[in-house]
């Protein structure tokens, strides 16, 4: 009794140690596919426009990672109104630099860029109720050369 005790115990363990060597196998797979479509994103999309770079895009990996998609989502940055804390505290903010804080948020929002990449492993038995794993990175593009439309330049008028 002590030794059938002792084997289901160690069957046990055994099994547990497989499946957490499988998932972190997975995991290790997710995370250099993660790396690879990071940097593919990068390369592709450095030094253009931002409205090149899609709201959506999804694919699957193919036939060297069967069970591996990835999913792209992008959307302009919003960045939130300061005014009505400026305008808040003691004295206020006068009517010129909530004006300029305007149009510098208005900027930044057309400048900057939110992308999303998604790595996703779709695990092959639905019938056990498990989720497929997903491992997301975000980066932001700038825009550089985006003109500042509307801002003083500090030049006499001529």
């Amino acid at each position: 009794m002590i030794l059938s005790t002792g084997l289901i115990l160690l069957q046990q363990s055994w099994s547990t140690s497989v499946m957490r060597q499988s998932k972190m196998q997975i995991l290790n797979e997710m995370s250099s596919l993660l790396e690879r479509k990071m940097l593919d994103l990068e390369i592709e999309y450095s030094g253009k426009s931002l409205d090149s770079i899609p709201e959506e895009k999804e694919e699957e990996f193919g036939s060297e990672n069967p069970n591996y998609s990835w999913k792209l989502e992008s959307k302009k940055m919003e960045f939130p109104d300061i005014g009505a804390l400026m305008t808040a505290q003691s004295g206020g903010a006068a009517q010129e630099v909530l004006s300029i804080m305007n149009q510098f948020r208005d900027h930044l929002s057309k400048s900057v860029k939110e992308v999303k990449m998604t790595i996703i492993y779709k695990v092959s038995n639905s019938k056990t109720g498990k989720k497929n794993l997903e491992a997301s990175a975000t980066r932001y593009f700038i825009d550089y050369d985006k003109e500042v439309s509307g801002l003083p330049t500090g030049e006499a008028p001529q």
